[in-house]
Order: C-alpha cells, then structure tokens, then sequence
C-alpha cells in the first residue's frame, strides 16, 4: 500500500486505536515480512489496550456490563475463569477481551424479530422456540456495541443466521443432511447470494428451487434486507466471504464423505475457509461507516482480521465441546489424536493457541490502527469488540450449554 493513508498517517492520530508500548514499524515489518503466524515472535512490549477496547468517535452508549467472571491483566484483553463443560472437562483461562456492554432490551428486540423473520422464510421450522433460547440477538447486541439501531442489528442478525442455517439444516442437525449434497446446496446458495443470469426458459426452474428451499430463502431475504444499510461495497464483500465460506463447507463435506481425520495444520487452515468473517466484516455497515477499500483489501489489515476469525473460531471449538458428537471435528479432538494426549490436556494446548492468536491479533491491531485511517482504527477496534461480544455470547448462550446436538440450533 506504498502511497495511501496507512503509510502517511500520523502515529498517534487523535480518536483512534494506537500501540501504547509496541513499536509500530516493529510490528508492521513483522507483518510484511510474513512472521504473524503460529510460532512468530511476539513483540517486545505488551501493546496495551491503546484504545482498542475503548470507544471512540460518534459511537453511542448504553449501560455496559458483562457477566463473565474476569480478572484483568496487562494488556487490553482479560482472561476469564476456568470454566467446567457438563462433560467434566476444564476451559483454562482464555485471553479475550470482555464485552464493552450488555443491553437486554436491544437484544430482545432484535432476537424476535430474527424468529419472526426465520418462521417467515422457513428456516429452522419446528424448532423456533430453541431457536429463540440461543439469543442470536443478544450476540448482535453484544458484537456491536457501537450500534444502537434495531434495523441495522436485524441485519446483521439475518446475514448471520443464514449463514449458520447452512450448518444447522445441512451439514449437522437437518433431516436430510447429507454431506453427498453440501457441494450441490453450496453452489445453489451461491448462486442466491451472487445472483445468476438465467436465460428466460430456465430461470423459471431455478426460481421453483429457491422457491422450495428455505436456506436459500434466507439468503436471499438477507442480503436485500442488508443492501438497505451497506453500500454495495461493502455488501460485494459479504459475497466473496461467503463463496469462501461455502468453499469451507465442501472441504468439511470431504472429511465426512471419505471418514478422514484431518491433520492439524489443515484444520487450521480450514478455520480461514469457514469461520466468523461473514459476520464480523459487516462491522462497519452496522456501524454505519465504510473502511477505505484500498485499506480493507490491504493484505496486512486482511492477515490481521482474518486471524481474528480463527481465535473466534477456536474459542468456539472450546465451548461448544459439552454438545459436540465425539465424531465431531474440532481442535481440541484432533489435537488429543494427533499428539496422542488426554482430551483435557488437548483442551489446554487448544486454549494456548487461541491466546498466541489473540496477543498477535493485539499487537497487530494497535500497529495498523495508528497507521491507518479513522475509518480503520474504528474497524480495528470494532474486530476487538466482536470478538469480546462473541466470548460473552459463547460463555452464557444455551446453543452451547445446553443438551447435546440433535435439536438445538
């Protein structure tokens, strides 16, 4: 990015997340030269909150809470409390920031009008009241703590919960289920939500699947609903997200289809593949802002955030683990395979990767943050803020505290 604001801003521009500790040209020529992966070395300081767990600029505010249990450390993150799955096994500590606020009335809002649209489009039918329980709204609510507008949560809500239904009707828990279909359905999907040219006489046939299909429905419906807040920019990026996302699901479908267990490295790698990007890169239009395009693509800012999604992914991996089938695919079970340790020993080297992801995703923040524009650094620190938001929501949404896999959503 030779030439654009990142290169020119001032290191400490006023109202933006920055490095308190960590040099920024330290951490910047680490990221050019490729060592921000498993095993770089951290930087030499702590980079310290910087703002990155603050808010800045116009955003608003309502009451800030978090119910996890925490204990504050150094830096912008926090660790929380060991925490015991109904299976008996520990959840060590995990470096993540906290939720910056917690409104109910906003969550429940948004959460029934998310039902309301899901009992419309048809996804999840018979099972809406589990559906309600999961609180997918409080997630919104929580993940983006700058937003206050109901229409804007929805949005996000809906693009999310489509996405999930590929999972939930598909992949895992849907009647027909079948890892045979994922690359048919994944295509059709993809087909709804980068939407195809037909000639007139087979339009009509295409149009009587999607008709039939409520996962496609709902792909559809989101993205419209989306387009009202999001500049097609932004919404164009969304797209690209999920072809990638449905790339995922075909690579996952493989697993199933030829009863491989995957090497650890490969896991990780499908963790860039099929992870929380689709959501957590809608954080400026339900914040009612743009990224520059030149600083979204930009390939250190795209290291930074993608990387982000994988320690998501991975705290995901950690508490879901109480409804998991023991078939299941997630870190903790390959790594107890692969390195031949008990699941709880596997559970803690799990936990130690998710947190060398989160000191490289800190420290790399603050550094791009100070460099880059506004508009980046509100970004930046919209990424923190999902990411506290999302631990929230793991740590008390019943999708994964309560029975096993099977019914609920």
């Amino acid at each position: 990015m030779t030439g654009g604001a990142m290169d020119r801003a001032p290191a400490h521009a006023p109202g933006r997340p920055g490095a308190a500790s960590a040099d920024p040209a330290e951490v910047l020529s680490r990221l050019l030269g490729g060592r921000s992966g498993l095993g770089a070395a951290p930087p030499r300081a702590d980079p310290g909150p910087a703002g990155m767990g603050a808010r800045t600029g116009a955003h608003t505010s309502r009451t800030h809470t978090s119910r996890t249990h925490t204990s504050r450390t150094r830096t912008g993150g926090t660790r929380t409390e060991g925490t015991r799955t109904g299976s008996g096994i520990v959840i060590p500590p995990l470096y993540c920031p906290d939720a910056v606020r917690d409104d109910p009335a906003l969550a429940d809002a948004v959460n029934e009008e998310l039902v309301r649209w899901a009992d419309d489009v048809g996804i999840y039918a018979g099972r809406l009241d589990m559906l309600r329980s999961c609180h997918f709204g409080r997630l919104m609510m929580l993940a983006h703590p700058d937003c206050d507008d109901p229409g804007r949560l929805l949005a996000a809500a809906r693009c999310g919960l489509s996405e999930w239904a590929v999972d939930d009707h598909w992949a895992d828990d849907g009647e027909d289920a079948d890892p045979r279909l994922i690359g048919l359905r994944t295509a059709l999907a993809h087909a709804v939500v980068d939407p195809v040219r037909l000639p007139p006489r087979h339009e009509r046939q295409f149009e009587d699947r999607v008709a039939a299909e409520p996962v496609l429905r709902a792909f559809r419906s989101a993205l419209n609903h989306l387009a009202e807040f999001a500049s097609p920019t932004q919404v164009t990026r969304l797209r690209y997200q999920l072809a990638v996302m449905f790339v995922g699901y075909n690579h996952e479908a493989e697993w199933r289809t030829s009863a491989r267990r995957p090497p650890v490295w490969e896991y990780l790698l499908h963790r860039y593949e099929n992870g929380f990007f689709p959501c957590m890169g809608l954080t400026d239009p339900v914040g009612g802002y743009e990224v520059p395009a030149h600083e979204f693509a930009d390939a250190r800012v795209r290291r930074t955030y993608m990387y982000a999604g994988v320690a998501t992914c991975l705290l995901n991996d950690l508490y879901s683990m109480a409804r998991e089938d023991p078939d299941d695919t997630s870190l903790p079970r390959l790594i107890a395979a692969e390195e031949h340790c008990s699941l709880q020993e596997a559970v803690n080297r799990t936990a130690a990767v998710h947190d060398e992801v989160m000191h490289a995703v800190e420290a790399e923040s603050a550094a791009l943050a100070a460099l880059g524009s506004p508009a980046l650094g509100r970004f930046l620190e919209g990424i923190w803020n999902w990411m506290g938001g999302a631990k929230e929501w793991h740590a008390t949404s019943p999708r994964y505290h309560g029975p096993p896999s099977g019914g609920t959503p």
